[in-house]
């Protein structure tokens, strides 16, 4: 069965660039009849907090990407330790004694040299005597992870022919969404697993998670592109076969800007305090980085319909918070009395959000338009004695949709006004505003006394 995760780490609350890769995984696991498994990469215990992580379950909550499987790895350390020790029996797995800024001095020296900085596994030229001495000088060893390229052969040096012909097991992989994908073997470093204080690092937690609940697939930004030829290694070394991967291309601004310079303002806590409806952001989210046309959908299962992986990508979508409020208001028109009514002013009934409906980008918007309806409010009056003749002219109720039109052909049959200059005056009476919702509707829900009133200019 199709099993994919989204593991976020609890160090900050949810933004737009890791809430679209939530929604990707959880609607192609939909999609496959899969699961969806909620990890907390919550290892770095200096930033990771409760408070944090409660945020991220309620933001993925509020979004309705529910969770069928739920892993903390500050929980599961026990694990990581065995399989460092799985790969030190069988000699992957080696401990380096540099210190950073060794380390550093080295890479300096390559770059200066026009080489690329790569560790150039001194560590495992020491002999038994040198670590033992490194040991006495009170040095602990980081332990790094030795990966199987022949040579460092420059793979981007070779033709298509040529590549394909490779067993891309250990090499590279065919990626769902960048196709065959080659890493620069010359330019990769042995990377460090396990600090010189004995913690993990990333990239063993996640393979050894991976493996253990059964991750079939990986879809993930390709800012992890660096990390996934590692991550099959370690599953090789470990005796598994490795899941599949999707690398999606990061979202960037309007202008191509990183959205890390925006981030708070596109958190989710922050669109949803700006009354931005949890299937907006899923529906743009969800069209990001591929050629389909956003359009509002008004239930998940509505996109899990119209959800095709295959359908992203190379080209790094761009994200325009603007778009945003436009969407809402095209969902909400579509939102019946029922998925609101919780939301709307107490008196607010199902004739009053079929009015207001038409006009709103927010839902919260409705309680400042059900002032409007039962006031009281202050008239807007620029000409009192055509305010004063439409008022003598109103008739009498019960009213519907149709005495808006009776009512201003009366008004402009005894006054001579017309267009601007009879609409914009009773607008202005009867909401104190220039716009808004269709008066034919507004009308009747506001009712003749109150309109009366407001057009002989009393706060009514």
């Amino acid at each position: 069965m199709t099993l994919v995760r989204f593991a976020p780490s609890p160090t900050g609350r949810l933004h737009v660039g890791n809430v679209r890769t939530a929604l990707v995984n959880w609607l192609f696991a939909r999609q496959q009849g899969g699961r969806f498994l909620l990890r907390l990469d919550d290892t770095d215990t200096e930033r990771s907090t409760r408070e944090f992580a409660r945020g991220i379950e309620e933001d993925l909550a509020w979004l309705g990407l529910t969770w069928d499987l739920f892993a903390r790895q500050s929980e599961r350390k026990h694990r990581y330790a065995e399989a460092a020790d799985q790969l030190r029996a069988i000699g992957r797995l080696y401990p380096c004694y540099e210190t950073e800024e060794e380390l550093e001095a080295r890479r300096a020296a390559q770059r200066a040299a026009h080489r690329p900085p790569v560790y150039d596994r001194a560590a495992l030229r020491l002999q038994e005597a040198d670590r033992r001495r490194l040991e006495a000088e009170g040095r602990k060893p980081h332990w790094r992870f030795k990966l199987n390229y022949p040579e460092y052969v420059n793979l981007s040096d070779m033709g298509l022919k040529e590549l394909e012909a490779l067993d891309i097991s250990e090499f590279g992989w065919r990626d769902l969404v960048r196709g065959m994908t080659f890493p620069k073997a010359h330019s990769m470093s042995d990377p460090i697993l396990i600090r010189s204080d004995s913690s993990p690092v990333y990239s063993i937690c996640s393979v050894v998670d991976d493996v253990d609940f059964g991750v079939t697939h990986v879809i993930r930004g390709e800012d992890h592109v660096a990390n996934t030829t590692v991550h099959i290694q370690i599953c090789h070394a470990l005796g598994f076969s490795h899941p599949e991967f999707a690398h999606l291309p990061l979202i960037a601004g309007v202008e191509g800007e990183k959205l890390s310079k925006r981030i708070d303002s596109l958190s989710i806590a922050s669109l949803r305090d700006d009354g931005i409806e949890p299937m907006t952001v899923n529906s743009l989210l969800a069209h990001l980085g591929t050629s389909e046309a956003v359009e509002p959908y008004s239930s998940l299962d509505d996109l899990v319909g119209h959800f095709d992986l295959g359908h992203f990508g190379r080209a790094t979508p761009k994200f325009d918070p603007d778009e945003l409020p436009r969407l809402n208001h095209r969902l909400i028109q579509h939102l019946s009395f029922a998925e609101v009514a919780d939301r709307l002013p107490v008196g607010a009934d199902e004739p009053v959000w079929l009015a207001l409906r038409p006009n709103l980008a927010r839902v919260a918007e409705a309680a400042d338009w059900w002032t409007v309806i039962r006031g009281p409010i202050r008239p807007g009056i620029a000409d009192p004695l055509f305010a004063e003749a439409a008022a003598s002219l109103l008739p009498a109720e019960p009213w519907d949709e149709a005495t808006w039109g009776a009512w201003t052909k009366a008004v402009a049959q005894a006054t001579g006004r017309k267009g601007k200059d009879l609409y914009l005056p009773l607008r202005l009476a009867l909401t104190a505003r220039a716009h808004g919702p269709e008066l034919k509707s507004l009308l009747v829900l506001i009712g003749r006394a109150r309109a009366e009133a407001r057009l002989l200019g009393k706060e009514a």
